[in-house]
């Protein structure tokens, strides 16, 4: 009898060169087929696009990562394709600076939303697909998530809120057989958010410190052929001269 496929579910995919989307072609690349979710469709067609184009499977699925009835939908479409769900990217959450005199409640709680909710919305929903069969479950965190800073006191407190989450699903779920990891972006990416839309940052900067999407995508990578008796927790990353 033939292997099923196996599957991969990234969802926070945006720009075709950027994380989500080169999280989503490492992992098609190793013959897994990939669900690539996010809010916009023409970005997610496009990155499916790229994928096919050299021969990996995708599959683009538009969902609010905050919206509960959205990320059960997500989860039902996956596991009705043929094979079993493996592993699940949580990539979603936007940078959310400003001053706490200066800020509406409003905005302070949609960056909770979107960093942490949802983080939890499709961790509770990975983990009751993929139990008890195991897979790997993976948040996507910031330097933010291990330091508060002046002006981000939003964007601060929701991705510090992700990983103590992420952490309590690891305790909670890995003696059952469900690898959760969490990986600290330290940095800034190079892709096209800051290179299309900051590119005073790019120049300020340097290209020397921007961190590679290969190498990030790779990590994801890494951290789910970890075997049970040596998995990681929480990997950092970032470019060389970077100060931390």
């Amino acid at each position: 009898m033939a292997n099923m496929m196996k599957n991969a579910l990234v969802i926070g995919v945006g720009a075709e060169r950027g994380l989500g989307a080169r999280i989503s072609a490492r992992f098609a690349r190793e013959g897994l087929h990939v669900f690539v979710a996010g809010r916009t469709a023409h970005s997610l067609e496009g990155v499916v696009q790229r994928i096919r184009a050299v021969g990996g499977a995708a599959t683009a699925v538009v969902a609010d990562a905050t919206r509960e009835a959205d990320v059960q939908a997500l989860f039902d479409q996956v596991c009705a394709a043929d094979g079993d769900l493996d592993v699940a990217v949580y990539n979603a959450g936007n940078n959310t600076p400003g001053g706490v005199l200066t800020m509406e409640a409003a905005y302070f709680e949609q960056a909770w939303r979107v960093c942490c909710f949802g983080g939890f919305l499709f961790g509770r929903e990975a983990a009751r697909r993929m139990l008890p069969r195991g897979g790997t479950l993976l948040f996507t965190g910031a330097s933010a998530s291990l330091r508060g800073r002046a002006g981000f006191a939003a964007f601060n407190s929701a991705k510090a809120a992700l990983r103590n989450m992420a952490q309590a699903m690891a305790k909670e779920l890995g003696p059952q057989g469900l690898h959760v990891g969490h990986v600290v972006v330290d940095g800034g990416i190079d892709g096209d958010k800051l290179r299309k839309g900051r590119p005073e940052i790019v120049q300020k900067m340097g290209e020397e410190r921007l961190i590679d999407l290969d190498g990030l995508a790779d990590a994801y990578w890494f951290l789910h052929q970890q075997p049970p008796r040596a998995w990681t927790f929480e990997l950092d990353l970032r470019s060389k001269i970077e100060p931390w």
